[in-house]
């Protein structure tokens, strides 16, 4: 404010318009009221407005004889401004042009010899993923045609008959894993992303995997069904038991490798389809048993012949039972390996007892029998008749009898023994080890016939 103070005082209130808080509102407010008396109707504004309007002429007054005097300088500092703008253009323009040159250059020998790398690599990535996914659906119709030839050993011809090779089944479930270990890794980078969108793999799933799954689990099963170690009549041979062992160790082994395990802990993992197979046989012999014994008990000159199938009956799910505790659960190529086979269940009986929370078999027949029979031969009573005082007045030679025959099934086979050298629980129970059982039996029968 230099040539302001050397003109003399200005009109304009410096001060006032500089300040940090100046308010143009508040500013024209004041101007009004400095000017007006509020209470007029109406306000004259012409005052005011020629205040602003002096003002304005004053500063523009002053503005134009700061230029005047000060045009010289002005121009020549406009002018160095210029000049010095030039120069750096000039500067910037051959930086810009060597860069530009630089980059043509680079385009050349970097870029475009990249591009037609990244090309390369995209071909030779395809190559690849098409290469695996070729390895993979090679392997897999390996895999199925293997898979149809074990199936035929089976059962196959020989010498006009028709010769069951039951070490065929564990042969395919072992070849259906690894298939399904193929199959099940569907995630990208995986030995099987991609073979679903493959024809030939959704036709060697649909003809080929799917039906003979299908026909191993079912011979499986139907081994497990059939499964037969002796007779009432005692007329099966050693060599027929071992045959029967054979077959039902195949038959076991196989279910339990092909039972299903998405989703399931290796810790909690149980074979199903093994457990429901030998639960089948449990619960067809339990309901033969149940039913013969309550129409013998109805007619009891047919007693003793049942009993003794009944009894043969447990002594095959004895054999059942120590067949199972010598037969180790396989290696399962879809769980962990150090956790496919827990130390309490290192073998394939574990599973069942585990499954039926009992601890022996022959102990969950009786039981079981028990249970149903009791209101069977409550029934027998409730009906009266010759059959119900023929029954209460033979009550002590039937519960003798069912005695002897609990104690008999419990008792392996011959075969069996003779083989193993020990019974499913040991010793002991040949010298009455069954007495709990004894007495269930016999509770449920003659307990309910009253006096």
């Amino acid at each position: 404010m230099a040539a302001n103070e050397d003109e003399g005082p200005s009109y304009v209130d410096y001060e006032a318009f500089l300040d940090p808080s100046f308010s143009p509102s508040s500013f024209a407010n004041s101007l009004v009221l400095a000017t007006n008396n509020p209470n007029d109707t109406p306000l004259d504004l012409s005052t005011p407005l020629s205040k602003v309007l002096f003002d304005a002429q004053e500063i523009d007054s002053h503005i134009d004889l700061l230029t005047t005097r000060s045009a010289i300088p002005l121009l020549s500092h406009a002018t160095e401004q210029t000049e010095a703008s030039g120069r750096i253009i000039t500067e910037i323009d051959n930086q810009v042009k060597s860069l530009n040159e630089s980059y043509k250059q680079l385009e050349k020998e970097v870029i475009q010899k990249h591009a037609e790398a990244d090309e390369v690599r995209q071909v030779a990535a395809r190559l690849w993923e098409t290469l695996k996914l070729g390895r993979s659906v090679g392997r897999c119709l390996q895999l199925g045609r293997q898979l149809e030839i074990q199936h035929t050993e089976i059962s196959s011809s020989g010498s006009g008959a028709r010769k069951e090779d039951h070490r065929a089944l564990v042969r395919c479930a072992h070849t259906l894993l690894s298939l399904r270990e193929i199959l099940d890794k569907k995630a990208p980078g995986e030995e099987g992303h991609g073979l679903d969108k493959v024809n030939a793999i959704r036709s060697l799933q649909d003809s080929i995997i799917g039906p003979i799954e299908k026909s191993v689990r079912s011979t499986s099963e139907q081994i497990v069904r059939e499964f037969n170690v002796g007779s009432a009549s005692g007329t099966t041979t050693f060599a027929q038991s071992e045959e029967a062992k054979a077959r039902i160790i195949s038959a076991a082994v196989t279910l339990y490798l092909i039972s299903p395990i998405p989703g399931a802990k290796p810790d909690k993992w149980s074979p199903q389809l093994l457990l429901q197979a030998l639960e089948v046989y449990l619960r067809n012999s339990l309901q033969s048993s149940i039913a013969s014994l309550a129409r013998s008990l109805a007619t009891l000159p047919s007693l003793d012949r049942t009993l003794a199938e009944v009894s043969a009956r447990c002594q095959n799910i004895v054999a059942m039972e120590i067949i199972l505790s010598t037969t180790n659960a396989p290696p399962h190529p879809l769980l962990p390996a150090h956790k496919h086979t827990p130390s309490d269940k290192s073998n394939l009986l574990q599973y069942l007892l585990a499954y039926l929370e009992t601890g022996s078999l022959a102990s969950y027949f009786w039981r079981t029998m028990a249970s149903s029979l009791a209101t069977r031969v409550q029934e027998i009573v409730n009906r009266g008749g010759v059959s119900a005082r023929t029954l209460k007045t033979n009550k002590n030679s039937v519960g003798e009898a069912i005695r002897e025959c609990v104690i008999r099934g419990s008792q392996p086979p011959s075969t069996v023994t003779a083989t193993k050298g020990k019974s499913s629980k040991g010793d002991p129970e040949k010298s009455g080890g069954w007495d709990r059982e004894v007495a269930v039996m016999v509770g449920s029968v003659i307990g309910n016939l009253g006096r």
